[in-house]
């Protein structure tokens, strides 16, 4: 099956039964390529394969576009955060039932858990539709959905055994609704190390986020454990740029002559990747 043919397929049954009206709450059936509840509103899918739930703008500034969507998918594609992947394929390879991906950009860290929970079936939310029509066809038991994670997700209760959340905002309440008891949590955070070599062409990690993650998760999680992913990688001119343009940066290219300091490499750069992988258990 090609990742077109994904595309067209629609939402794997275990992300229609966990998915909620977005108008009114109550659940929601398929028929065919739309989604509807029982007070008839209805949703239908992109010809890309996802579901878009939003009936609400979002600010300026808050979706990925679709530069920055091909930037991430072309570095992601280098291999260069690899470890990271394989590292969530081994935390939560023992995940059955379905699994969030919370901020789950193009499905490539919810695709490679996938591969290694053979059992689970993945859900990708997050607020970019550009990202979700790669998501959708990221994996053949995932289905997306277009939401902004900082409002009441149009997710049922405790329908998740694991929820992933990489480098995306953390909605603590949601997490623990949308968790069964004992599910697990895993947050993905990047270090002060992470991309130090290229200074201010990317946003500085705040010092205190790792302090900050657990007082915001701490009311409803208790953490487990912390590992991080550490590799030292080679990035060609083109791949800085896309590890520039893929993240908060992306947004501000034209600042600080970002835009053209980026455009005036010319050679390769050994840089630190690295990060924080956290996880927690619902309490």
């Amino acid at each position: 099956m090609t990742s077109a043919d994904r595309g067209n397929d629609p939402l794997p049954p275990r992300v229609v039964e966990a998915l909620r009206c977005s108008v009114c709450g109550d659940p929601i059936g398929a028929v065919e390529r739309t989604l509807r509840c029982g007070n008839r509103h209805s949703f239908d899918l992109a010809r890309q394969g996802y579901v878009n739930l939003l009936h609400a703008r979002i600010p300026a500034g808050t979706a990925d576009t679709a530069p920055m969507v091909a930037a991430r998918a072309d570095f992601l594609a280098s291999g260069a955060y690899r470890a990271l992947a394989d590292e969530l394929a081994r935390v939560c390879a023992e995940a059955d039932g379905l699994v969030i991906d919370a901020g789950a950009g193009t499905g490539y860290y919810l695709a490679h858990v996938l591969d290694a929970a053979p059992s689970a079936t993945g859900l990708a939310l997050d607020v970019s539709a550009v990202a979700l029509r790669r998501a959708a066809r990221a994996h053949p038991r995932l289905g997306a959905a277009v939401w902004n994670l900082w409002e009441p997700w149009p997710v049922g209760d405790e329908v998740a055994s694991v929820l992933l959340n990489v480098f995306a905002p953390r909605n603590g309440p949601e997490f623990h609704r949308v968790l069964r008891p004992g599910g697990l949590l895993t947050v993905v955070s990047p270090t002060q190390d992470h991309l130090r070599e290229l200074g201010d062409l990317v946003l500085a990690v705040d010092e205190r986020k790792e302090e900050r993650l657990d007082g915001t998760l701490g009311v409803y999680f208790a953490r487990t454990g912390r590992t991080e992913v550490r590799r030292t990688v080679e990035l060609t001119p083109q791949r800085v740029r896309q590890a520039v343009e893929m993240g908060p940066a992306g947004h501000h290219l034209d600042r600080d002559g970002r835009r053209e300091r980026l455009e005036a490499l010319s050679e390769a750069r050994e840089v630190t990747v690295s990060f924080a992988v956290s996880t927690y258990r619902r309490v």
